[in-house]
């Protein structure tokens, strides 16, 4: 975990009240803590730090993985190539993330990417803030962008057909490796930092992912600096009962709280300061992007990522 998140973290086991985490730093390699502990006198929560990554979820991750389909190579993989298939040249792959980027413009501060899986984002946001972060519930998906962001390259098995597998090697170009950047496993609808801090936020593609979407605007909303702040958030929103109650759903109903398209919703919120967002973000742009995911060579899913940008 890179030294200068220090200053910024905070117990996410006592949201919404912000306190100071204890330190206890057990190796170091220049500004790496690569073990440590984190513990808040307030609640009693203890957070590790193992192998360079701060384990700041407050219900709790076992740092081995676990059963969650996020955890499985397969799906590991597949998040990898959808992040960094650009970089490998692949037919077909997503030029989602450079496009994103040109959305934000260059700032001090500290960057959050908020749901950042493999880390694609967060390196492009290292090029335009002082200190990235990438935040992602998941053990693996943390663990991959945190490798990429030691060694510069990883390899991995792409699945073609079947149990047939083609190696593959993603590397990254040398100005990413120069940025200022932290992955840590997090609730993105509990984030670890504090208030009025971050200059630019980004969510994408997680909030019909989530079961309290709105808690996580109220978040990023939170976690945002109160003047010269960039907010990027976009989902496809696809609406599952599965994983968020339809009461907590931002869009897709026809009547009731939130009713009409979720991107809309999300403007509103935002932008006219109800709700307890403030103080008011102004639109800057909406739009859309195609965004493809690649199960094996034969199957691939093509969404339509909605997105809105704005500042304040």
């Amino acid at each position: 975990m890179n030294e200068l998140l220090l200053e910024y973290i905070i117990c996410p086991s006592c949201l919404p009240e912000e306190l100071s985490l204890n330190y206890e730093i057990t190796e170091k390699q220049g500004s790496d803590i690569t073990t440590g502990s984190l513990l808040c006198h307030s609640c009693g929560s203890l957070f590790p730090i193992i192998d360079g990554i701060a384990f700041l979820d407050p219900a709790g991750t076992d740092e081995v993985g676990s059963l969650d389909k996020y955890e499985q190579e397969e799906v590991v993989s597949s998040h990898l190539w959808t992040h960094y298939g650009d970089l490998l040249g692949e037919d077909n792959c997503n030029d989602a993330y450079p496009l994103w980027s040109k959305e934000i413009h260059p700032t001090s501060g500290i960057g959050l990417d908020l749901g950042g899986s493999v880390g694609r984002f967060t390196f492009e946001l290292g090029e335009k803030c002082d200190l990235a972060v990438g935040i992602d519930s998941s053990v693996a998906l943390i663990r991959m962008a945190r490798e990429l962001m030691q060694s510069g390259y990883i390899t991995i098995p792409l699945k073609e057909e079947g149990k047939i597998r083609r190696m593959a090697t993603i590397h990254l170009p040398r100005k990413w490796l120069d940025c200022e950047m932290a992955f840590i496993v997090g609730d993105v609808q509990k984030i670890p930092i504090r208030k009025n801090t971050a200059s630019i936020v980004s969510s994408l593609n997680i909030i019909d992912k989530i079961s309290a979407p709105r808690q996580h605007l109220l978040e990023m909303n939170r976690v945002s600096k109160e003047k010269d702040a960039q907010l990027l958030v976009s989902a496809p929103f696809s609406w599952s009962k599965a994983v968020t109650k339809p009461k907590e759903w931002l869009g897709g109903k026809q009547r009731g709280p939130y009713a009409g398209f979720g991107l809309n919703n999300i403007r509103t919120l935002l932008c006219t300061g109800m709700n307890h967002f403030s103080p008011i973000w102004k639109e800057e742009k909406r739009s859309q992007l195609w965004w493809r995911i690649r199960t094996h060579r034969n199957h691939f899913e093509l969404i339509r990522s909605r997105y809105l940008k704005v500042e304040r």
